[in-house]
């Protein structure tokens, strides 16, 4: 049986009463759409189900940190605790979880993530076609810090390269982007 609250409804409820019905509508809501999303940055599912759980528990142990209108929405609260968990979890493993990462990223290159499938389909201008013929390095640091939100140091540690790369590339991305679109 699907609740019909909304989704700040049930948050309110979480907070307020610990209500685990409404718990368990938020996870049944959330947690596919997080694991797609995050399955598209890492490819150890192993390390994705452990961050999902992670997120909805910090969900269950904090939603009364959520503030309806200070985030815009419950999906975007859940991304940026689902990402940072991510870092943390990438960050915990160190090189030997950096290598996992970057071996998984090879068997898997032949799949495309959400993100990637829309950027690569955005109608604005000829935004689409800058953003494609932008190196693949690029744009994973355009998705991270811009799409994703994280900061500098979190996306050094998510992509496995320094901040100053990371700041680096950034800076080589907007300026291809400027004159791409000028």
């Amino acid at each position: 049986m699907s609740d019909t609250r909304s989704d700040g409804e049930l948050l309110r409820a979480i907070a307020a009463d610990a209500d685990r019905r409404a718990f368990e509508e938020l996870y049944r809501r959330y947690a596919p759409w997080l694991r797609a999303r995050l399955r598209g940055r890492c490819a150890d599912l192993g390390v994705v189900d452990d961050v999902v759980q992670e997120t909805f528990l910090a969900v269950w142990r904090g939603a009364a940190r959520y503030r309806e209108g200070h985030s815009a929405d419950a999906a975007g609260w859940l991304w940026r605790i689902g990402s940072r968990r991510l870092v943390d979890a990438l960050r915990g493993d160190g090189a030997r979880g950096r290598l996992r990462q970057a071996l998984a990223r090879l068997r898997h290159r032949d799949e495309v993530s959400a993100e990637e499938r829309v950027l690569a389909g955005v109608e604005h201008g000829d935004l689409a076609g800058a953003l494609v013929r932008l190196s693949p390095e690029l744009r994973a640091v355009l998705q991270a810090t811009v799409i994703d939100g994280l900061t500098t140091r979190e996306a050094a540690v998510l992509l496995g390269i320094p901040p100053g790369t990371v700041k680096t590339r950034a800076m080589r991305a907007r300026k291809q982007l400027r004159e791409a679109l000028a």
